[in-house]
């Protein structure tokens, strides 16, 4: 007899995403929590509703995951505004990112989880340090009053943070976790070179990818074409053993802002006749789309990145035990107040700091207070506890705590923000950088 697994499962994370919008735009709230709570309430007392073991086949799931979820958070950045930005995304994504990592590695030496070697912090801090873009963006979507700049540094640091934690984890974190040593020279120039390589290979892809747009002239076929291009970007990426999400996210950033160029060229009254040599190189003046249609594209991929995430979250929901919990309740809460803390300092450096750097202009107490509650943790988060092998001896330490730090961090972040937006800001969008 046919079995219809495969069909009930997506009607029920259709359902769980149809629901949970209509719920949380009828209450103001965040569908991201409706969501994490639907995903275990029905895995918990309606089995019969997931009817695939989602961990049995995680690496697929994974695979499948992975692109759709930053494929449309790399399409909402605008080339612009990365350049506006730059520095300050740097400072977000790569610089900070590293620095947490190491403080949190320090805490080695003051015993905190008994047992676990410094590799094994690197691995850990790595793991709960990278932030989730689709439950950023739940929350954030529903609150006024948020400036542009702001969601620029947010959106930027949700992509290059992950990148930069995931080169983190498996490149240094995990093979110092796994073998008890490693060299620290040797180490940094694999990152570097991972960083390097995945930079270049992300540019080359989307120059091509770019190019093939061109070759389509209908919003749907454009919208595939974005999709091939996040798949294949981290196929590619992964097998040649460097990193597939900064591979991934470059790839569509350069193909946008070679678009965004284009669409910019077009829409100019002034735009100059004669063509340079790299808009000779880009077959300037055959366009690859337009702004209506990248509307279009951006909207669908959300929805794609949407429904991945869901998957993700059932994933998260066969993972909660609330004995495991209780059993681990105190370095769940450890991990959570220490990386708060790390967070809220080095998020600081933007409203105390920031004006001593031009490059890097202060976003004031409001910004930091809204960038060191975007940091929520999610997808990748999960994703990257489940590679540690299972030989490993503290793999259900790590899986619990893990587990325990994404809800904590939703949750209680994303009720301190809402509680802020609904009751303490009323005035409409401002700036919050300074000049």
């Amino acid at each position: 007899m046919h079995s219809f697994a495969p069909e009930i499962l997506l009607v029920t994370i259709l359902s769980l995403v149809v629901l949970s919008d209509g719920i949380s735009s009828k209450l103001k709230i965040p569908s991201v929590f409706l969501l994490l709570i639907g995903s275990y309430l029905v895995y918990t007392y309606a089995k019969m509703a997931v009817p695939i073991d989602l961990r049995l086949y995680f690496d697929a799931v994974v695979l499948f995951c992975i692109p759709v979820i930053f494929l449309a958070d790399a399409l909402h950045l605008h080339f612009s505004d990365i350049k506006r930005h730059a520095w300050s995304i740097f400072y977000l994504a790569v610089f900070a990112v590293a620095l947490s990592i190491t403080a949190g590695a320090s805490l080695y030496y003051s015993h905190l989880f008994e047992g676990l070697t410094l590799g094994a912090y690197v691995s850990l801090f790595a793991i709960n340090m990278a932030t989730d873009a689709v439950s950023v963006q739940s929350v954030l979507s529903r609150f006024q009053g948020i400036s542009h700049d702001i969601k620029v540094l947010i959106e930027g640091e949700s992509l290059g943070n992950d990148a930069t934690a995931v080169i983190a984890f498996f490149f240094i974190g995990l093979p110092w976790m796994m073998s008890g040593t490693i060299d620290a020279g040797d180490a940094a120039v694999d990152a570097l070179r991972v960083f390097a390589v995945s930079m270049g290979m992300g540019i080359a892809l989307g120059y091509l990818f770019y190019m093939m747009m061109k070759l389509i002239d209908d919003k749907r076929g454009e919208l595939f074409i974005f999709m091939v291009e996040a798949y294949s970007a981290y196929v590619v990426a992964e097998h040649f053993h460097v990193s597939g999400i900064l591979t991934l996210i470059t790839a569509i950033i350069a193909t946008k802002a070679w678009i965004d160029i284009d669409i910019r060229k077009v829409e100019s009254e002034d735009a100059k006749k004669s063509k340079t040599f790299l808009q000779k190189l880009r077959l300037h003046g055959i366009d690859p789309t337009t702004s209506e249609r990248m509307e279009y594209i951006y909207e669908m991929a959300k929805e794609f990145g949407y429904i991945a995430a869901v998957i993700i979250f059932f994933v998260l929901a066969e993972m909660v035990s609330l004995e495991k919990f209780w059993e681990y309740k105190a370095e769940i809460f450890a991990m959570f107040i220490i990386t708060t803390l790390i967070r809220a300092l080095s998020m600081a450096k933007f409203a105390f700091w920031g004006s001593r750097l031009e490059q890097i202009k202060p976003v004031g107490f409001e910004g930091w207070f809204i960038l060191t509650f975007s940091g929520m943790k999610g997808a990748l988060s999960i994703i990257l506890v489940h590679m540690i092998p299972d030989s490993f001896a503290y793999k259900e330490l790590f899986e619990v705590v893990t587990t325990g730090v994404v809800i904590l961090s939703i949750f209680l972040y994303g009720t301190t923000l809402w509680s802020y937006f609904t009751f303490f800001k009323k005035e409409e969008e401002k700036r919050l950088f300074h000049a």
